[in-house]
């Protein structure tokens, strides 16, 4: 069952990242996006054969964490107003919407402890948070292709972007071997993490 309130919560936080990418963008003066039809809640539009599929595939049936990405929401850095300023925002607002979605499953939580007493709200709310939660953190490390990399782009020198955009094109097998690593290090347990849940529940229905 936790597995469907985790599916249920990172579908649609996942649009909802790429779409604020695209969002912003259109904002300020770039409709890629928009006009590739990519400002839209249809999960179909934002689905990457490999990346959304196959990759978290192959994965589970290894042994190892789902891992996968939704199709990148295509931006023209060159047609935003203000360039090297605006592509930082644009990158940032992905994992800004995780991090507000993030506070909403908190809220939800704290509603369903304070007021209904829904078991059902609060798992909704606990996953929401959690899946977000995970998704700006993630989102933020300063690794090309993850959108913190902007954060390193802002210091690179004008005369080195080319090169530093082609390294970020190829730079996704890196992060995989950063998440692999991450499981085999630091792998917590289905047993761990009910033991943990069961811990939280009953410590907030208490």
């Amino acid at each position: 069952m936790s597995n469907f309130y985790f599916f249920l919560a990172i579908v649609p936080s996942i649009i909802l990242h790429e779409v604020s990418h695209g969002w912003v963008a259109n904002y300020f003066g770039d409709s890629t996006a928009k006009d590739n039809g990519r400002l839209t809640l249809n999960p179909l539009a934002h689905v990457d054969p490999f990346g959304t599929v196959l990759l978290p595939a192959l994965m589970v049936f290894s042994g190892l964490p789902a891992f996968g990405y939704a199709k990148p929401v295509p931006v023209n850095v060159s047609r935003l107003r203000n360039p090297r300023t605006q592509s930082l925002y644009v990158s940032l607002a992905g994992p800004f919407v995780n991090i507000v979605l993030s506070a909403i499953g908190l809220l939800l939580c704290w509603i369903a402890v304070h007021h209904t007493q829904s078991l059902l709200m609060f798992r909704i709310g606990e996953y929401l948070g959690i899946a977000n939660l995970v998704l700006a953190v993630f989102n933020l490390i300063p690794i090309p292709p993850l959108d913190g990399s902007a954060i390193i782009e802002r210091f690179v020198p004008r005369r080195h972007l080319p090169r530093y955009y082609q390294l970020r094109a190829r730079a996704l097998p890196i992060v995989m071997v950063l998440v692999v690593l991450d499981f085999l290090v630091f792998h917590v347990g289905n047993n761990e993490l009910a033991s943990i849940e069961n811990w939280w529940l009953n410590l907030a229905f208490k």
